[in-house]
C-alpha cells in the first residue's frame, strides 16, 4: 500500500468520524488543533484504521498531525509485510 493510498483512507476515516471536509484533511494538519479532535476521536480513528488494514497500532503520544499518523501505519504496514 503507498503512502497515497494510506493517506486516502485516513481521510476517509477521519472524514467520517470528526463530520470534516476531506479537503481539509491534509498532511500537515494537525489533529486536534486544526480537525478539532478530541483524545477518544483519535483512540476511534485509530481503532478503525487498525480494523479496516487489520494491523496494530501502538499508542504514540507523538502524533499530532495526518503526516504522522500516514507514517506510523505504513511503518506497521512494512513491519507487517
Amino acid at each position: 500500500m503507498t503512502k497515497e493510498e494510506i493517506l486516502n483512507k485516513v481521510q476517509e476515516i477521519v472524514s467520517e468520524q470528526l463530520d470534516v471536509d476531506a479537503a481539509d484533511i491534509v498532511l500537515t494538519a494537525d489533529i486536534k488543533e486544526d480537525l478539532e479532535a478530541d483524545s477518544l476521536d483519535v483512540f476511534e480513528i485509530m481503532n478503525e484504521l487498525e480494523d479496516e488494514l487489520d494491523i496494530q497500532l501502538e499508542a504514540d503520544e507523538s502524533i499530532k498531525t495526518i503526516q504522522d499518523v500516514v507514517d506510523h501505519v505504513a511503518k506497521q504496514l512494512e513491519a507487517n509485510d
